[in-house]
């Protein structure tokens, strides 16, 4: 079955940038949005979608790929409210940060047949600001999209194949693996560094107040670890809760090694944990 409309739930940044993208690359069916009709408004300005629904019943009729782009819990909530309802050759997917509680959702929802009619997916893409007004319709260009199947899925046959196909067309990488393993190395590669920059931005207004100008002074090492900390806590609220062990289990792991750098300033130890850093730079680029 062609894809004929596709239906993006969630028309901010993501949910935004994919349909341009979609666009951009010629896809020549339907894409309807379903968000706040504030968001729908700015989404059909920017020519993202072709037509919008405030509720997602509504939004979903008619399409061949039903995607998630909403938060984390929003996305477990609509997999209970939507899975049900949805005719059994409409494949729905999402772009969660986590995958854990998404795919256990799925799994639940849809029992025995949820490789049939749901694939996780997270694309390593974003911005630290959000809404559809900052969509970009190359924001999928060389990033990684994790796809984490379920079991019995099958990504070369069907809607699979095809909804792949067009994540390859926008310029994506597709990259597999386990939810489980995706989660623990998300919180290292990307829940973490956004934790560090929220801690650091955090402690340099305590310390210095709201009104120093640090950012000029710092120049661009102390511009580039806190850009991230403008990211609008609403998305990191479910991202944190859930995926609480592992994010808790990397800053604790930090956490020791900041110590450890704390408690050896003058001592040749400090260079030990310089050269050790130095490696991540040598490890050979490989493509997800």
């Amino acid at each position: 079955m062609a894809i004929r409309q596709i239906t993006i739930v969630g028309t901010g940044l993501i949910g935004g940038s994919f349909a341009l993208a979609l666009r951009k690359r010629k896809f020549a069916g339907r894409i309807i949005g379903c968000d706040r009709e504030s968001a729908l408004e700015r989404a059909h300005m920017r020519g993202a979608i072709d037509k919008g629904f405030a509720e997602p019943g509504d939004a979903v009729r008619g399409s061949q790929v039903v995607v998630l782009a909403t938060p984390v819990l929003a996305i477990v909530d609509l997999i209970d409210r939507l899975g049900p309802a949805l005719p059994a050759t409409t494949l729905l997917t999402d772009v969660g940060s986590t995958k854990m509680a998404v795919a256990e959702r799925a799994i639940k929802v849809f029992g025995k047949n949820a490789g049939k009619r749901f694939l996780p997916g997270h694309p390593m893409a974003g911005k630290e600001l959000s809404g559809v007004d900052y969509a970009d319709a190359d924001l999928f260009q060389n990033a990684a999209w994790f796809l984490t199947p379920l079991p019995g899925q099958n990504l070369h046959e069907g809607l699979f194949a095809e909804f792949a196909g067009w994540l390859d067309q926008i310029g994506a990488r597709i990259a597999i693996m386990p939810a489980e393993e995706h989660d623990r190395l998300c919180a290292w590669i990307s829940h973490l560094p956004q934790m560090i920059s929220t801690a650091l931005a955090a402690a340099l207004v305590e310390e210095f107040g709201e009104d120093a100008p640090l950012l000029p002074a710092g120049g661009r090492a102390l511009r580039e670890m806190t850009r991230i900390s403008a990211s609008p806590y609403s998305m990191w609220r479910d991202i944190a809760i859930s995926n609480k062990k592992n994010i808790g289990d990397a800053i604790f792991k930090v956490e020791q090694r900041l110590a450890h750098i704390r408690d050896n300033l003058a001592t040749r130890q400090l260079a030990e944990e310089f050269e050790q850093a130095h490696a991540l730079r040598k490890i050979p680029h490989k493509k997800p």
